[in-house]
């Protein structure tokens, strides 16, 4: 790979795991539903206009747009929400760790999934590696008594889950323009978190300078921009290299969230970060890869 497809890689996979650290900068003064609000319908914005800008294909089907409204609830909407309404109890370095465990859930869903990829014994040792992280990370917090921070881990790994369903679901839309989904997408998104945001946590009050910094970046920057990189680069360096980013964001998240907000770092982060980047790994291939070309070499 060239060099600069390589920057990109990481530079997404940083720029994913800030969000939770914005996210958290954002729960300072908005509610969860709201933070959800405002990245879908900034990301949305952002997106129409590079698709309007650069020309791009937008489909005209009524049905066709409907569909990526539901979509995109499920792929956007949702999982930001519940991000937010778990980073209310734990910290942002810890929703990001639970982030990193939404390939080993697509490998579940996938299996399941009429027409989908079934598991291999490799892949089932990664999401049992997954959820080992995920037990690791949850167990001292129930030991401990702190019950609200260990639902906080299940409200945030409904996240991934939405991601494991959408990964499957965005199969029957592979013949349109990335982007021009992707905005579609956002906009259903925005339609339907809007009303139960307004409903459940009235109209957001801005008023601190650093929140709508937040909405900025995350919103323009860390959706539509990442979004817009994500799949140029996609063509460029194949799928199994695109998913670099996934073991990277869980690791920025982590340093972000320890060294910029001040987050307490616990010995459980790492040893549940470690068993998930593991478990990452066993999905992905790379490390029967490399004991291979080891072997060829010999």
């Amino acid at each position: 790979m060239a060099l600069r497809y390589w920057a990109v890689i990481f530079i997404l996979g940083i720029g994913w795991g800030m969000s939770f650290m914005f996210n958290a900068i954002l729960l300072r003064e908005l509610g969860p539903l709201s933070v959800s609000m405002g990245r879908v319908g900034f990301g949305a914005l952002g997106c129409w206009i590079y698709v309007l800008a650069a020309r791009k294909p937008v489909p005209a089907a009524p049905g066709r747009w409907l569909a990526l409204f539901g979509f995109g609830a499920l792929s956007y909407a949702a999982p930001f929400a519940f991000y937010a309404l778990g980073q209310q109890d734990i910290a942002s370095g810890v929703a990001g760790i639970v982030n990193a465990t939404t390939p080993a859930l697509a490998v579940v869903v996938s299996h399941f999934w009429p027409g989908g990829e079934r598991a291999t014994v490799m892949k089932s040792l990664g999401v049992i590696c997954g959820f080992l992280g995920i037990v690791l990370l949850s167990l001292p917090l129930l030991q401990g008594g702190q019950s609200s921070e260990a639902w906080a881990v299940l409200i945030t790994l409904c996240a991934p889950l939405c991601y494991a369903f959408s990964v499957n679901i965005a199969r029957s839309f592979k013949d349109m323009e990335p982007v021009a989904l992707v905005a579609i997408a956002l906009t259903g998104a925005t339609a339907a978190i809007t009303p139960l945001a307004v409903w459940s946590e009235g109209l957001p009050h801005i008023t601190r300078v650093e929140t709508w910094a937040s909405l900025f970046v995350i919103g323009f920057v860390l959706t539509s921009a990442a979004f817009i990189a994500f799949y140029w680069v996609l063509p460029k360096v194949g799928p199994t290299n695109i998913t670099m980013p996934t073991l990277i964001a869980p690791v920025s998240a982590l340093f972000l969230g320890t060294y910029i907000l001040g987050e307490a770092l616990l010995a459980e982060h790492l040893w549940g970060m470690a068993a998930i980047l593991l478990g990452l790994l066993l999905i992905d291939g790379r490390i029967v890869r490399w004991r291979l070309a080891k072997r060829s070499v010999r």
